[in-house]
């Protein structure tokens, strides 16, 4: 079954107020050509789930957001993005669920495997638990009888990703030294679209790297989009790390009156092609260092 489709056709399978999860980590192999695409649409009132970066704070400036369950939202080398810092200083983002890293991994997990919740310890006796009423605790039904946080499965209509090679039917392979969570965010959702640097032929893919790469499996997807650079500006390791020059200009945006507009304008409003050229081209992206942490 071939599933490769453009950018605009998995917009046209969303609808407003979907839960959608987002890929990726932080400024890490985040899906930005299929965020740009959303900025460019009508929808609205979405709840998102993600570890969050600049996907995040766009979406946040472009007030598509009605609700935000994350485990932080930083650009890695910039500890906190400055678009949801402004969203959340303003009030404009009063709809959120802030969780442990693991919790949120959990919530996945569970959603994964179509159980209502899973036991953590991660959260208790924390803020996590006195700021989010709707989180309960479970007795361990065995002799210990410990107390338990009850995450609760995080179940999405939709999850995009990124990774570096699909194949048209959907099989995924990330090059990178981590997978992050992309399989969960695919397996907790009902559509699953995945933008990749490029769609290669299954046997093209086994060539390129070990067969612990092929992190998604084609049942886990339902749309490959091939989006060359379409993480930048955050990083797809090995084929270039994070843009920390033009992550810098977005977040400066923040800041200026009309500047997300004008980021917008000259960054958002345009084809990929034309993006790559505005943010310096193909060799200069490709040249980018891998971050080392």
């Amino acid at each position: 079954m071939d599933k490769r489709m453009t950018a605009t056709d998995v917009v046209g399978r969303l609808s407003d107020g979907m839960t959608i999860g987002v890929g990726g980590w932080g400024a890490r192999r985040k899906p930005m050509a299929l965020v740009r695409e959303l900025v460019r649409s009508d929808l609205k009132d979405l709840t998102i789930v993600a570890y969050g970066g600049p996907d995040v704070g766009m979406l946040c400036a472009a007030g598509k957001v009605s609700r935000l369950i994350f485990g932080f939202v930083s650009l890695d080398l910039i500890p906190l993005d400055a678009h949801f810092r402004a969203a959340r200083q303003s009030g404009s983002m009063k709809n959120i669920m802030e969780l442990d890293e693991g919790m949120l991994q959990w919530g996945l997990r569970a959603a994964a495997l179509r159980l209502p919740f899973l036991p953590t310890r991660a959260g208790l006796a924390t803020d996590v638990e006195t700021r989010n009423s709707e989180l309960k605790t479970v007795t361990s039904p065995y002799e210990d009888g410990e107390v338990l946080m009850a995450m609760p499965a995080l179940k999405l209509d939709a999850a995009l990703c990124h990774v570096d090679h699909c194949d048209e039917r959907g099989n995924g392979q990330i090059l990178g030294p981590d997978p992050y969570f992309d399989d969960l965010f695919c397996a907790a959702a009902e559509q699953r679209f995945v933008s990749c640097e490029k769609i290669l032929p299954t046997a093209e893919m086994t060539a390129a790297g070990p067969v612990q790469s092929m992190v998604l499996n084609r049942t886990l997807v339902d749309g490959v989009i091939e989006a060359p650079f379409g993480a930048h500006p955050t990083s797809c390791v090995p084929k270039y790390g994070i843009d920390v020059d033009h992550l810098k200009v977005y977040s400066a945006a923040a800041k200026q009156e009309g500047g997300f507009a004008d980021y917008v304008n000259s960054f958002v409003s345009i084809d990929p092609d034309a993006y790559l050229e505005a943010v310096g081209g193909a060799d200069k992206v490709g040249a980018i260092p891998a971050p080392v942490f």
